[in-house]
Formats: C-alpha cells, structure tokens, sequence
C-alpha cells in the first residue's frame, strides 16, 4: 500500500455538506460523479496531497444510506492507492482478510476498487484503489 488515497464520507445530501467542506477546507470540490452500481454520488475534494470523498446515497437500498440509517453522517471508509490491487487482494486473503468482491470494480475518481470486510479489519471499512490505465 503506497499511501491513503481517501477518506470516504456518509453524507445525506451534496447539496448541505459540499458546501460546508469548501469552507473547511478552503477549496471546491475537484470533481461530482454518480457510481450508479453503487447507489451513490460523490464528491472529492484535495487538500494537500490528500483526497476527502463525500458519499450520497441515491436510493434506499445504497450501502451509503444503510450507513446513515444505523450509524449517522461521518467516516465510512479509508482508501489506500495500491500498484496491483489483484495482487494486494491476494496478499490480505492470505493473510486472513475478508474481502467483499474478490474481482475489482470500477468506482468513482477512475479507480478500480475492492473492499475488505469491517469485521476483519477492526470495525474499519477498508477500500483498495487502483488507478484505471
């Protein structure tokens, strides 16, 4: 793992939280996508060499809102950017980690992406990144 590539978080509407976050962090978001597979709408936003991703369910059945429904707004995962995530995916099976979708998905901010499991990773979700070439 070469460095965390995001924070991702739960937030119930773009419209409130994009704005708040320019504030905080004295910047406008970079970039606004919907991941439609995931039932969600981002936005990204840098701060230095680092990336915050706002996450926005777009239906009820999005793991975003479940998110929001049991636990609130706030973190919902760390993202790492990784050289091979097929090979990183390998690695953490072997070493005991559970992963959510052992193929690599296209997620948003032209990644590849994978997922572990909270329950393996002490209660964090963890996000393997990739850059699509």
């Amino acid at each position: 793992m070469k460095k965390i590539e995001h924070l991702g978080i739960a937030v119930k509407d773009l419209g409130v939280s994009g704005p708040l976050f320019e504030k905080l962090l004295n910047t406008e978001a970079y970039k606004t996508e919907e991941v439609a597979s995931e039932g969600v709408k981002t936005m990204f936003f840098r701060t230095g060499e680092s990336k915050i991703e706002l996450l926005e369910a777009t239906n009820a059945e999005s793991p975003i809102a479940k998110f929001i429904e049991k636990k609130g707004e706030g973190i919902h995962h760390i993202a790492f950017d990784v050289d091979n995530i097929e090979a990183e995916v390998e690695r953490l099976k072997k070493e005991g980690f559970v992963v959510l979708n052992d193929t690599p998905k296209k997620g948003a901010d032209n990644k590849k992406v994978v997922f572990l499991h909270p329950k393996s990773t002490n209660g964090v979700l963890v996000e393997l990144c990739e850059e699509i070439k």
